[in-house]
């Protein structure tokens, strides 16, 4: 047995998410619960029924690596060439941090909170972990001067998701533009910086940084999971420079050779028929109901400017000991916030994809056992 793989433990979000019984309220995992446009599946079908279900190339269908290009359009990684098409989201992190890190001399430098593969991935691969940790209520949780300071000798990539998962907190434009000023000035080898995009169709801010239009050395990541409720599609992509693309593609190959083609079919007509930011209306109306509901509740709570989760905080130290016995105790799935990092420690992540009246009951669930265990008062 790989030491490795034996070491790192599995998903505790998954596990969790398996105790839910069928009368809990799942406020646990990161899937939307609306349903995909099925005319995107009905025309790759007839594509398919044309051309076949053969293998692409290993980086991708050449029409959709052009179309993500161009929908994005970020100066230096505008070009087919600079897109690779992945099994999902998770695949393009893990190609594009095996590619960068040697694990011999290089480390990984986490923001956090952030979700836990990152972390995960460098533990398998052995690969120095460098965290830092931001509390997602100051001003900017994403503080570029904190951020550059912890910036290493060894630190060959930073990791950075915004919006975040889990706070739903997303990195202003000045902010990005300093972090990435800040790593042009230093000299030497570059410094990458990863951008988790995964949520980025689904921002309520108009301040949103984007790494990929200030910083040249930027790992862009995005799929269509969240953004059009296409979690089990497990089509994703990397953006990434001229420079390090051809030694992602070739790891891509290695480990899943392509991509679906079917997938990238209904993907390559998601982005024809401009549907990426389709579903964003109902998630700020979701949001405005969510928000009404808690404030109704003793719990604090993050407010999110991206993304479909509300941490709320019921203090105690052991949030998975917690998490357990509010779906034993109050029928309730919802993830401690100690997995995301330390910094969450005493908080809860809440996903808002279902029905707002079933996500208020859940917060005065929630409510309920932190005020039977002396965490939390009444008002």
């Amino acid at each position: 047995m790989n030491p490795a793989i034996a070491g790192t433990s599995g998903s505790t979000i998954r596990a969790l998410h398996a105790k839910r019984r069928p009368t809990s309220i799942n406020l646990g995992i990161g899937e939307p619960t609306l349903m995909p446009d099925v005319t995107n599946f009905e025309r790759a079908t007839r594509w398919v029924e044309e051309h076949g279900c053969r293998y692409s190339t290993n980086i991708g269908d050449l029409e959709l690596r052009e179309a993500i290009a161009s929908h994005y359009a970020y100066p230096g990684l505008d070009g087919a060439d600079n897109v690779c098409i992945t099994v999902g989201s998770q695949e393009a992190v893990y190609v594009a941090m095996r590619t960068l890190l040697d694990p011999a001399s290089e480390e990984v430098l986490v923001v956090e909170p952030a979700f836990p593969v990152y972390a995960k991935i460098a533990q398998i691969d052995g690969v120095a972990l460098r965290r830092i940790g931001i509390d997602p209520r100051s001003e900017d949780p994403f503080d570029p001067e904190a951020i550059l300071a912890a910036v290493g000798p060894q630190t060959r990539l930073i990791v950075i998701c915004s919006p975040c998962n889990p706070t739903g907190r997303v990195i202003t434009r000045a902010s990005a533009q300093r972090i990435a000023d800040g790593l042009l000035a230093r000299g030497g080898p570059p410094v990458y910086v990863m951008h988790d995009e995964i949520y980025r169709e689904l921002t309520y801010t108009q301040d949103a940084g984007e790494f990929g239009k200030v910083y040249p050395y930027t790992i862009a990541i995005n799929s269509l999971s969240k953004s059009n409720a296409l979690t089990g599609l497990r089509l994703g992509w990397v953006i990434a420079p001229s420079d390090v693309m051809p030694h992602i593609v070739k790891m891509h190959g290695w480990v899943a050779s392509c991509a679906s083609t079917f997938a990238q079919r209904v993907a390559l007509d998601v982005f024809t028929r401009a549907q990426l930011a389709l579903q964003l209306p109902w998630y700020a109306a979701q949001l405005r109901g969510v928000l009404a509901a808690v404030r109704e509740t003793p719990l604090e709570y993050i407010v999110p400017e991206g993304a479909f989760y509300l941490c709320v905080r019921v203090g105690c130290t052991d949030t998975l000991a917690f998490a357990e016995a509010l779906i034993e105790e109050r029928d309730v799935v919802a993830i401690p916030g100690h997995i995301f990092g330390a910094i969450m420690t005493g908080w809860l992540r809440t996903s808002f994809v279902g029905p707002v009246s079933d996500v208020r009951e859940g917060f005065e669930r929630i409510a309920s056992l932190a005020i039977e265990r002396g965490m939390l008062e009444t008002k």
